[in-house]
């Protein structure tokens, strides 16, 4: 699916015959024809952009289109190399897991989610085990309580067919 395209109005593409005008030194310039705001660009050596493309209210400013295309495509920039993608890790137990093997799982989960990322913790019940549901609600329970100084949970443990599945978040730090 292809992203929109946000096509700002430039000058003469304004189809608007009234609009409401800002200088370029952010005063209002009150509401003015299409012709007189395009003349006062102009004057200006400036722009006519449209920022605001409302019907019943239409808002233009005046300035500079290529120092205002430059400022925008830095600020996209800014924004997504600011932005934390979250992955789902997960830890895989059994109800037979020594206590050895639960910690060094436990160390790895602690450690993803102070990373930031979320830790979906599951169990598969084989055979027989489908009897024993309740030790691994037991089983899941202490997982979380080892791991509660870093992590929220999510998801209580659910069970699906024969597997359980518990969601662990990061705690917020702020």
């Amino acid at each position: 699916m292809a992203k929109k395209q946000e096509r700002v109005l430039v000058n003469e593409a304004i189809t608007y015959h009234k609009l409401r005008v800002i200088g370029q030194d952010g005063e209002q310039l009150g509401e003015l024809s299409l012709s007189s705001a395009l003349a006062k660009a102009e004057e200006a050596d400036l722009d006519l952009v449209l920022v605001a493309d409302n019907p019943t209210n239409p808002v233009a400013k005046i300035m500079d289109f290529g120092k205002y295309l430059f400022e925008q495509k830095k600020y996209k920039k800014e924004a997504k190399k600011n932005q934390k993608v979250q992955e789902l890790k997960e830890v895989q137990l059994k109800l037979t897991t020594d206590e050895h093997d639960l910690s060094f799982k436990r160390r790895n989960a602690c450690k993803w989610l102070d990373d930031g990322n979320k830790v979906k913790v599951a169990i598969r019940f084989r055979g027989r085990e489908m009897t024993y549901i309740d030790q691994g609600i037991e089983v899941m329970r202490k997982f979380s309580e080892s791991c509660a100084d870093s992590c929220v949970i999510e998801k209580a443990p659910k069970l699906e067919g024969r597997n359980m599945y518990m969601f662990l978040a990061p705690k917020k730090t702020k």
